[in-house]
């Protein structure tokens, strides 16, 4: 995803400095007019913003904080983007921090897979101040095709984003649950995915759908795990504010079964399988 962001981020002109803790996936990126730093503290220096896309709420906290990390190496006034899918409580945790040092923080969470950032077709969800949010409009232009303001606060966003999650998730399980009908009605699932492609107008229904349908899970675009941590988000931020949310807890269960099933190196949408297995296919 990172990669993609950076290399449209160059294309629009923006100078970009780049670092990964496995530097390989830096230099990779060299070619398309990415300067490649060897440490934080070099992606700090100078910079008006710093971006993050990280994998889950440790490893932006493992990049923010410590001598080496970002908070403390990153200017008065500068801004700390994080476009990481994380928890409420992690982006609270990151706004008081980087006001204490008079930095600014916002959350952009992204919606789409790594060929939609590849192509600029990311949505991005926007929390935080109004006029940071404008400043740094051009960026999420950049590496979007649209954005949506979720709030003032930055932990506004990751809401949003969690909730958006939640929402595909339902569908993959949804869809898991017809093919497995339909398969043992003899009727094809790709002519269910164009009704409801149809009925429904939408292209994450025809790409879930198509995946699914293909049985088409390697390779990973988005990883089992990572499905499994975003429905753990989720609920810890229901919690939070005494929102039930019983279908979370069911999708919690079965991707947590098919990581007991051996999938946790595929994408999330085989989490389908669990509902073939429960059907005898």
């Amino acid at each position: 995803m990172g990669a993609g962001m950076a290399r449209n981020l160059v294309r629009a002109g923006h100078r970009v400095v780049g670092y990964n803790r496995t530097r390989d996936k830096a230099e990779a990126l060299a070619g398309d007019g990415l300067r490649v730093a060897g440490s934080i503290r070099d992606v700090c220096r100078d910079a008006q913003a710093v971006i993050t896309m990280l994998a889950d709420d440790a490893a932006l906290e493992q990049v923010v904080s410590g001598d080496g990390g970002i908070a403390a190496n990153l200017s008065e006034g500068a801004t700390h983007i994080s476009c990481s899918t994380i928890g409420t409580a992690m982006a609270r945790r990151l706004s008081a921090e980087h006001a204490d040092r008079g930095q600014h923080f916002l959350s952009a969470p992204v919606f789409g897979r790594p060929e939609a950032a590849e192509s600029r077709k990311l949505l991005v969800v926007a929390g935080g101040a109004a006029d940071l949010v404008e400043r740094f409009r051009p960026l999420f232009d950049a590496i979007g095709r649209q954005t949506f303001v979720a709030g003032a606060e930055p932990w506004q966003a990751n809401a949003l984003k969690l909730c958006g999650n939640f929402m595909i998730a339902t569908m993959i399980e949804a869809f898991g649950e017809a093919f497995a009908h339909l398969r043992k009605s003899n009727v094809d699932p790709h002519v269910f995915l164009d009704a409801m492609v149809a009925l429904f107008g939408s292209p994450v229904y025809a790409n879930y759908g198509g995946m699914i349908a293909d049985r088409r899970f390697e390779p990973a675009g988005f990883a089992l795990p990572l499905g499994l941590k975003d429905v753990r988000l989720v609920l810890a931020a229901a919690e939070e504010r005494a929102v039930p949310m019983p279908m979370a807890s069911l999708l919690r269960d079965r991707l947590l079964t098919a990581i007991a099933l051996g999938q946790e190196h595929l994408d999330w949408s085989s989490v389908a399988r669990v509902s073939e297995q429960n059907a005898g296919l």
